[in-house]
């Protein structure tokens, strides 16, 4: 306490800011495993409430290395392979895209039993790269507005 009484006598008042909160990270934990990375491709749905526009869902082909269709991405979020396996997410971190422009990177967690087929074991699903999609800041009167957008999605198994 002395030290403090010295240092204010000499600086002036000491001010104790409140600590920032450390930024979420969106990348999946330690020790997860990557199972399948595909490319998202479609639109963000966005609909016009109180003269702003709101997201209503998200309409994306999931693709493969070789631009084939393997899946989509729908409202729920849900993750939905071609041959039904299927998962859907829930918000764990987000952070501005990388160009200020496109729609937020993020992380999402599996909601607890929606897994099923070779999704069954996704934990983490993070969405990078994206490009586009983000609602305009204009208001808006009424109506649907899609804004295409791409994105990387991967689909990680807990450790």
């Amino acid at each position: 306490m002395r030290i403090l009484l010295l240092l204010a006598a000499a600086f002036g008042p000491i001010v104790l800011l409140p600590a920032q909160p450390a930024p979420v990270s969106i990348e999946a934990p330690s020790g997860s495993r990557l199972l399948l990375e595909a490319k998202g491709d479609g639109a963000q749905i966005y609909t016009c409430t109180d003269s702003r526009w709101r997201l209503e869902a998200p309409d994306a082909k999931l693709l493969d290395a070789r631009d084939q269709v393997i899946g989509t991405h729908f409202a729920g979020p849900t993750w939905r392979l071609n041959d039904s396996s299927e998962v859907k997410g829930k918000l764990i971190a987000s952070q501005p895209a990388p160009d200020g422009k496109s729609i937020p990177w993020l992380l999402a967690g599996a909601v607890p039993g929606s897994g099923s087929g070779k999704f069954a074991e996704v934990a983490y699903i993070r969405r990078t790269e994206t490009s586009g999609g983000a609602a305009p800041k204009e208001a808006c009167t009424s109506g649907k507005l899609p804004v295409p957008y791409t994105a990387k999605y991967s689909f990680y198994a807990a450790k």
